[in-house]
């Protein structure tokens, strides 16, 4: 049965950009230190202290922010967020507010055809992090830790519209942000690592209304997967409870992903309650024309421009394109490839990539950075297209390359592996199948075609899968036909 309930789904992403130092002070901008170790005056918020702006986190997030299509502003301006917790030694966050760096953008989705709309784009600093268990592991004893590292660390937030209507969609905008993140180098968009954490905003409200309902927040969610179950769960928690005739109350609320059900932290906060004021100690944020013409003209392609290209130059499936393009990385991979490996057709080498290297990258636990080199992989695939090398006996040998220096043909021949293309051969083991299976001639002979794979297959097996299999089939079907196979006296 239908529910008769919709979702209404928003997400606030906060990414780490891939700056060298800290967004206010020259401390190292740096994951897996010491705790403590990278901290300074200006971060621990000492009295005195100034903040001064980096103007490389700055050129990150505006170039973001263009990749993302938004409005980036010529004059935008920090503002002090107050609030009190542990792991902030200034008592509040420098952040933006009324005056965000960038606005109103939107991101087209992989899976779903759809444009998500960006609502704005700001730049921040990180808190510190609260560790609740011994370095190593193992519980504290009614205490927890502070690690200041993080400190200053420069983010953006990047807040959608309450476009998204289920899970699905929500994990998809995750991944294809994450996606332009990489394309565009401004964070490893890590999950793991922090780099990329995301809150989620969803509300209920009866089918087809255009009223929003009361929306609950979903704090720091630590995959892709846990967000869409993270909504799952409290999409069903709401939907019970409104069958039920009750209410939903607004407030923050965590994910346990082991139970795989949200759980209540405290009241949702509002603007007014952080007490915002312009930041006293940073002047207006001015970014000029010809500053934001400059980051614009050096945009890459992006991940939905290039598996376009790729679907209409390369004759590629989308499903395929969509793999191929997962990465800057694996579609740079896969363009040398296809120039190394001409004629050999894209999809061809595409699918060698997706299957036999991307295996072998996995197993060996590589970037495809450190993959077979395409012109390696060319000189294999072109020995299969002129019939040296049997499509399975190819993979033995891709499988070698891995190895060493060596050459596929020279590992073809090592391990014994070149198609045998002698008439003469082929012939008499045609003639041998022929004569060792009546039955299945006088089958073929009668029309069924599937009977003729069986006998090619007979062949093959004879010639312990070196028989080049095209010719094999030639020769069969001209001796159903009447044409002699015997090989010459």
């Amino acid at each position: 049965m239908r529910s008769p309930w919709e979702a209404v789904i928003g997400l606030e992403v906060h990414v780490q950009l891939a700056t060298r130092t800290k967004i206010f002070c020259r401390c190292p901008n740096r994951f897996g230190a010491e705790p403590n170790s990278l901290v300074c005056p200006v971060c621990l918020g000492y009295p005195g202290t100034l903040p001064v702006l980096n103007r490389a986190a700055v050129d990150l997030a505006a170039r973001l922010a263009l990749a993302l299509g938004c409005e980036v502003q010529p004059l935008s301006q920090f503002a002090r967020k107050n609030y009190f917790y542990a792991d902030l030694p200034k008592g509040y966050q420098i952040s933006q507010h009324d005056r965000p760096l960038a606005e109103r953008g939107a991101l087209p989705l992989s899976l779903h055809d759809k444009r998500v709309r960006i609502h704005r784009l700001h730049l921040e600093e990180d808190a510190g992090k609260l560790l609740h268990e011994r370095p190593g592991g193992g519980p504290l004893e009614g205490h927890s830790y502070v690690d200041f590292n993080r400190c200053g660390v420069p983010l953006v937030e990047i807040v959608s519209e309450p476009d998204l209507a289920s899970p699905a969609e929500a994990e998809d905008y995750l991944r294809t942000l994450h996606q332009v993140l990489l394309y565009t180098g401004v964070s490893d968009g890590n999950m793991e690592e922090g780099s990329l954490r995301c809150d989620a905003n969803v509300s209920l409200r009866p089918r087809g209304e255009a009223r929003l309902g009361t929306k609950t927040e979903i704090k720091n969610v630590n995959s892709f997967k846990n967000v869409a179950r993270a909504l799952e769960a409290e999409i069903a928690r709401q939907s019970e409870l409104l069958d039920a005739g009750g209410e939903v109350v607004q407030e923050t609320r965590g994910f346990d992903a082991e139970r795989g059900e949200t759980r209540p932290l405290r009241g949702k906060e509002d603007a007014h309650d952080y007490r915002y004021f312009p930041e006293p100690d940073l002047p207006l944020l001015a970014l000029t024309a010809e500053r934001l013409a400059g980051l614009a003209t050096a945009l890459p392609e992006l991940p939905w421009r290039r598996r376009a290209r790729f679907i209409s130059a390369y004759a590629l499936p989308e499903a395929d394109a969509r793999e191929l393009t997962a990465t800057p990385a694996l579609a740079d991979y896969f363009e040398r490839c296809v120039a190394a490996a001409a004629p050999t057709p894209p999809r061809t080498v595409g699918n060698w990539i997706r299957n036999e290297v991307s295996r072998e990258v996995k197993e060996r636990r590589l970037t495809i950075e450190a993959a077979l080199a395409p012109e390696r992989l060319a000189e294999l695939l072109a020995l299969i297209d002129s019939g040296e090398l049997s499509a399975s006996a190819a993979k033995s040998v891709f499988a070698a390359l891995w190895q060493g220096d060596e050459t596929p043909r020279a590992a073809t021949r090592r391990l014994g592996l070149a198609q045998i293309q002698d008439a003469g051969q082929l012939a008499s083991w045609v003639n041998e199948v022929l004569a060792a299976h009546p039955e299945q001639v006088a089958e073929l002979r009668a029309g069924k075609e599937k009977v003729l794979g069986f006998l090619v297959g007979q062949v093959m097996k004879r010639s312990g899968g070196r028989a080049a299999p095209q010719q094999v089939r030639e020769l069969l079907r001209g001796a159903l036909a009447g044409a002699p196979v015997a090989p010459p006296s």
